[in-house]
């Protein structure tokens, strides 16, 4: 294994939303150390620098990552982009539609930093509980044999932080594919509600949606959950923008019928391409953790936008071995805000999401799996 140590020292910040001086030089050291790395490991990234006009030698004054040239997440949809580290490591994909699959691959190290600063953000809010079993309501695919996708992945992680007391998948595996079981997931709600434990509801929310909605529309009484329960939502809703439903009315309905205080409800963002944490504050804000740094490119040009400006969301984190996508330009829109203008605390940069652009063909995993609403 490579010796990074900036790298290395960077991930292991304990305190994930640090905003100082000393972070930042830690960043800035993480960065030109990893860039380097991936001229060396990572075939034909040295070429694609210089064709942008970089090289080594000007790594050492940047201190603005948003001009490090990035790779789009797209791009890892049509080919797999990998250093050495990354030729015999896991392998991860979205779900995709038409051919439309990203491929990724993680390393120990690679997946180790991801996995940890999941670690301190959920110890931050109080969410790693090791002594109090849960039942789980995962908004996702059932698993049959190796779990190699995504958002699966992320949902069987994120139960190691409160035992498993049962669980309860809403895309419910038939032999032949997934289908969404909206009756399952409204008796699993019940049961929990009866048995009296911590309820963790984790996935995509538009499946917690429609099952909101056919309870109200057969009569079924509101239900309590234990109060220690928690939701964690990932993904998007439906396919088309003007169907999405707002999180404030989803939370509020989330205690009006089950129960579920608001500060309990959270949502995250992230992506098989860029797996760094991005997750809500109480005031249900996207803070930046301080192992990543977040711009944004106008939608045209590419230009790097000042804050309230939209366009594509630009990530760049040191944290990846196994491929050079330590910059990557998402295909969603977003607008970034200055960390003081929240007011839950954390002084690090949030984003607001508006939504992915381009055409039908470049739909998330939400979105494909938002189809099988239409079919139940």
């Amino acid at each position: 294994m490579a010796s990074l140590v900036h790298v290395d020292a960077l991930c292991a910040i304990e305190s994930p939303y640090r905003t100082d001086a000393a972070c930042d030089q830690l960043f800035n050291a993480a960065m030109r150390e990893l860039t380097e790395y991936h001229c060396d490991e990572s075939p034909g990234y040295a070429q694609w620098l210089a064709s942008n006009g970089w090289d080594k030698a000007k790594l050492e004054n940047v201190n603005d990552w948003s001009s490090l040239p990035p790779l789009f997440a797209n791009y890892f949809k049509r080919r797999l982009v990998l250093s050495k580290a990354g030729e015999e490591a896991l392998e991860l994909t979205s779900s995709g539609t038409s051919g439309q699959k990203s491929r990724m691959r993680y390393d120990e190290r690679s997946l180790g930093a991801a996995q940890a600063m999941v670690d301190r953000i959920f110890k931050l809010y109080g969410w790693n509980t090791p002594d109090a079993p849960c039942n789980y309501l995962l908004l996702s695919y059932e698993p049959a044999g190796a779990i190699t996708l995504g958002t699966a992945y992320t949902d069987q992680f994120l139960c190691k932080y409160a035992p498993i007391n049962r669980a309860v998948y809403a895309l419910r595996h038939n032999g032949h594919g997934n289908e969404f079981d909206p009756f399952g997931v409204i008796r699993a709600l019940q049961e929990f509600a009866e048995e009296g434990l911590p309820v963790r509801i984790f996935g995509f929310p538009a499946f917690l949606w429609f099952a909101l909605e056919r309870m109200r529309e057969m009569g079924y009484p509101a239900l309590k959950l234990h109060p220690d329960s928690l939701v964690f939502l990932g993904g998007g809703w439906k396919t088309h923008a003007d169907q999405a439903i707002p999180k404030t009315m989803l939370y509020q309905r989330l205690g009006e019928q089950l129960g579920i205080p608001d500060v309990r409800c959270r949502d995250g963002y992230g992506a098989v391409e860029h797996p760094v944490p991005y997750i809500e504050c109480p005031n249900h804000r996207f803070h930046i953790p301080s192992y990543a740094r977040a711009y944004i490119r106008h939608p045209a040009t590419l230009d790097t936008q000042p804050y309230g400006a939209r366009g594509f969301l630009h990530f760049v984190s040191p944290y990846i071995t196994s491929s050079p996508a330590h910059s990557v330009v998402m295909s969603d829109l977003a607008i970034l805000h200055p960390g003081h203008d929240c007011g839950c605390g954390i002084e690090t940069d949030w984003f607001e999401l508006l939504g992915r652009a381009g055409t039908s063909k470049s739909r998330s995993c939400a979105l494909a799996a938002s189809e099988l609403i239409k079919e139940s």
